[in-house]
């Protein structure tokens, strides 16, 4: 009598746990390389996204556009990828990992110099940062930012005499493989001043860092493109996920990060996009508008 119990429970065992493997075994995974600089508004989007397509995993990887290209050009497997300037994107065309007509720019930043909150230098203004002593982190040379912060300086430099580049690059102390190691030194008194995206200011950061105001006419807007990878294993997700990167819902994300969007889809009317894998989902939030005026360039 026990064994006639017990197969039967047995079976009813076996059995779920054979469904609950077949389920994991039909989870896609979509796999998104993203700027550093993305990182916190990445992860609300793909929880977002997660929400309608609960089938679905995205994996994110982050680091340096720069370091992201070298890897997608010498064929690391990856489905989107979301780069901080055009140039890099512009290399991962040329490995022919991307088509140039699926490139398109979904979002702007801008840039900020930051500061530790006792402020130990005394840097008030950006052009202090030209002053003796004043201890500078920058990112490093290739990376998106430093391009930017490198434009940045030329442009000041027309302005304020053609050593204040030399002036400000002689403070430099150190240089960081991406962003978020520039705001971490000097989040952490390592260093008098660094120069980050705006996004970077804002969130938890905001208590340790003071953000310094940068002229206008001398701040870059620095572009995001995004494209699918032209072998991508789930190219049909991919496009899912590019339709829900211009949503309402996206774009909600990306201005409460301190990013805002190119001009020209603020003609179209921005849905919410269908889910890979289940009916069309229609979020009622709306995007706060941010402006986007800075100087522009293209890849520093």
């Amino acid at each position: 009598m026990r064994i006639r119990v017990f197969l039967p429970a047995l079976l009813a065992l076996s059995l779920a746990v054979w469904n609950g493997g077949a389920q994991d075994q039909q989870r896609t995974s979509l796999t998104i390389y993203a700027a550093t600089s993305l990182t916190d508004v990445f992860e609300e989007i793909r929880d977002a996204f997660a929400k309608v397509n609960p089938d679905v995993e995205v994996l994110l990887n982050f680091a340096s556009s720069s370091t992201l290209a070298a890897q997608l050009s010498a064929g690391a497997p990856a489905d989107i990828f979301a780069s901080a300037n055009e140039l890099q994107m512009e290399n991962v065309v040329k490995a022919g990992r991307v088509k140039e007509e699926d490139v398109e720019t979904f979002a702007h930043n801008r840039l900020a110099l930051i500061v530790p909150a006792d402020n130990p230098a005394n840097v008030d203004t950006f052009e202090e940062l030209a002053e003796n002593g004043v201890l500078l982190v920058l990112a490093a040379p290739g990376t998106p930012i430093r391009a930017y912060t490198d434009a940045m300086l030329t442009s000041y430099n027309v302005e304020r005499g053609e050593d204040f580049r030399a002036r400000v690059l002689a403070n430099l102390v150190s240089e960081e493989s991406n962003v978020r190691q520039v705001v971490a030194r000097v989040a952490l008194g390592e260093a008098d001043a660094g120069v980050v995206y705006q996004s970077d200011a804002l969130g938890d950061i905001v208590d340790r860092v003071i953000t310094i105001p940068i002229a206008e006419r001398h701040n870059q807007l620095a572009s995001y493109p995004i494209a699918p990878l032209t072998d991508a294993a789930n190219p049909g997700l991919a496009e899912s996920f590019l339709r829900f990167i211009r949503s309402e819902k996206a774009r909600g994300f990306l201005a409460a990060h301190g990013f805002c969007w190119p001009a020209i889809l603020d003609d179209i009317e921005p849905t919410e996009a269908p889910p890979a894998t289940a009916a069309k989902s229609r979020d009622e939030d709306d995007a706060p508008e941010v402006e986007c005026e800075a100087a522009t360039i293209k890849d520093g």
